[in-house]
């Protein structure tokens, strides 16, 4: 820069010599390396306590009472739940440090957690309880896939470390969804809005977690720091950088060239952290480590049986025989991933039931079609009834590259047993917006793991705001599914709660408006240099506030 800014003066001017001070330059030159010098050494003292991730795109402004573009990974990182779900389901003390259940299981009190401060200094305390879940309750349109906010009837601040949470009805899974990283989590009164209404917007992300949202860049990164006023274990980083990059294979080349220090995600889940081609290459790379989860949840497309072709069941069943999973796990997942044939596995609870799979079966698909009437044009290969050919839309976020490899997989399966398919790849905020309208006739979609499986998974089924109510609304059943799900969700009797399970797995399997590909896992890459890396006990938590550099 001063030698081009030299060459730039002499340019203006010729009337005069430029003469130049050498004494002059040599001492700007060695300010100017010593400036380098110390600002380099700054930089490597920064980047060892500062630990870089990636993510699709920003985090949001962390409203710990709203969805997207909120992402989840980093609410849980700034806002915490008054209990936590551990290894093995089990509901373990968090900012609260116990409670009890009345024997009609109606009111649940709690005892708060002594001496917990919001990351601004505010107390946590009841009041602080009280204020988030009635900001909830303000907005509860917004929370319709959520039973456990219908069926809050009020919440009373008893003396300043014990809440009583008053239910209307019996809810079975109330602690279960206490767990939840949204909505039911709590800010600091001091950053909401003066009514108490945080779904009009917040002041400031200000939570009791790990860590404290300092600086956005919209496009390029957010930046936390550890919050020094946490109560529990501090983060071993003082700082985290999540860098945006959209892109998974931009995500690859950052990793190698140590821009980031780890991918962590599941394979399909946040954005496409990574391909699972890739991953396989890290893993035979003596310099990186890598991992592999515990399923976490199961990826599924759901088929709509409301709209076009996928209105007729036949078509949907069909479908279910044609697609060849064993061959994508084997081609797309490299065996990462277990072949799924029903939507949860039969260790989820209330799952192990008596399901039979569609098997892979070709020449089934063919003759279900025919026996509808979906006869196959010889000339372009395509069916057609009634003069409406058997073409469907398949709709994938565009840069997720296992999503598109999965789609093109099914369009080719599907071909030859005579339907079309288009592939539709979009923008992330398109595509969750078909989810909410119902303009596809299938569209990737995932069950949401523990601690949401199966009963906030099912209760969002009533609800217009996921695939699964589009995928289903077309059913001449809907309402007698939506039905069996209000009354399982306030069953007291484990038998009957059994029953009415059985009967929503059973009726949406055999509807065929699922079609189970895979039981997702999550990957970890990262160089030798870290430890501590884990995956915690659902999909959507990362637990960076263990992770720690060698």
């Amino acid at each position: 820069m001063l030698i081009s800014t030299l060459q730039f003066s002499k340019s203006k001017s010729q009337k005069r010599p430029f003469k130049i001070n050498i004494r002059v330059v040599l001492s700007l030159l060695l300010v100017l390396s010593t400036v380098f010098v110390i600002g380099n050494q700054a930089f490597a003292e920064k980047d060892k306590d500062t630990l870089i991730y990636s993510w699709a795109s920003n985090v949001g402004e962390l409203n710990p009472h709203l969805y997207s573009p909120n992402q989840m990974f980093a609410q849980a990182m700034v806002y915490e739940p008054l209990v936590k779900y551990a290894e093995g389901g089990k509901i373990t003390p968090w900012l609260a440090e116990k409670w009890t259940v009345s024997p009609d299981g109606k009111i649940y009190t709690f005892t708060l957690r002594k001496g917990v401060l919001f990351s601004d200094g505010t107390p946590f305390n009841a009041q602080a309880v009280k204020k988030n879940i009635e900001s909830v309750l303000l907005a509860k349109g917004r929370h319709e896939w959520l039973e456990l906010v219908a069926q809050i009837d009020k919440v009373e601040a008893v003396d300043d470390l014990t809440v009583n949470l008053f239910m209307k009805h019996a809810y079975y899974p109330t602690l279960q969804e206490l767990c939840l990283i949204r909505p039911l989590r709590f800010m600091s009164p001091a950053a909401m809005p003066e009514d108490g209404n945080t779904s009009k917007g917040i002041k400031k992300a200000v939570g009791t977690g790990p860590w404290v949202l300092v600086e956005s860049r919209k496009g390029e990164f957010d930046l936390f720091e550890r919050n020094d006023k946490y109560w529990g274990e501090k983060p071993k980083f003082k700082k985290l950088l999540i860098k945006v990059i959209p892109d998974p294979n931009s995500r690859v080349i950052a990793l190698e060239t140590g821009e980031i220090d780890l991918i962590h995600g599941a394979a399909g889940h946040g954005a496409g952290q990574i391909s699972l081609d890739a991953f396989e290459r890290f893993a035979k790379d003596p310099q990186y480590v890598t991992g592999i989860s515990q399923a976490l949840a199961t990826r599924v497309m759901a088929v709509n049986s409301k709209r076009g072709a996928t209105a007729d069941i036949n078509v949907r069943k069909a479908i279910q025989h044609a697609v060849n999973k064993a061959a994508m796990v084997k081609a797309i997942f490299y065996g990462v991933e277990k072949q799924a044939d029903t939507l949860y596995p039969s260790d989820t609870p209330y799952s192990n039931i008596p399901l039979k799979p569609f098997e892979y079966n070709p020449e089934s698909a063919k003759k279900i079609l025919d026996n509808a009437g979906w006869k196959i044009d010889s000339a372009n290969k395509i069916r057609s009834k009634a003069g409406q050919e058997l073409s469907i839309d398949l709709c994938f976020v565009g840069n997720d590259s296992q999503q598109k490899a999965i789609a093109e997989v099914i369009q080719g399966d599907l071909s030859k047993v005579g339907i079309k398919v288009n592939l539709i790849g979009e923008e992330e905020d398109s595509n969750i917006n078909r989810q909410k309208t119902g303009e596809f006739n299938m569209i990737f979609n995932e069950t949401w793991g523990a601690p949401y499986d199966p009963h906030s998974f099912c209760s969002s089924m009533r609800a217009p705001s996921h695939a699964d109510y589009q995928a289903q609304i077309g059913l001449s059943m809907k309402a007698e599914i939506d039905s069996k799900i209000s009354q399982v969700l306030l069953s007291t009797d484990e038998t009957k709660r059994q029953e009415l399970y059985s009967y929503i797995l059973t009726t949406l399997h055999d509807q065929a408006v699922y079609l189970p590909l895979t039981y997702m896992t999550g990957v970890i890459v990262h160089k030798k240099d870290l430890k501590g890396v884990v995956y915690g006990p659902t999909k959507y938590e990362i637990p960076f506030e263990l992770f720690e550099r060698l």
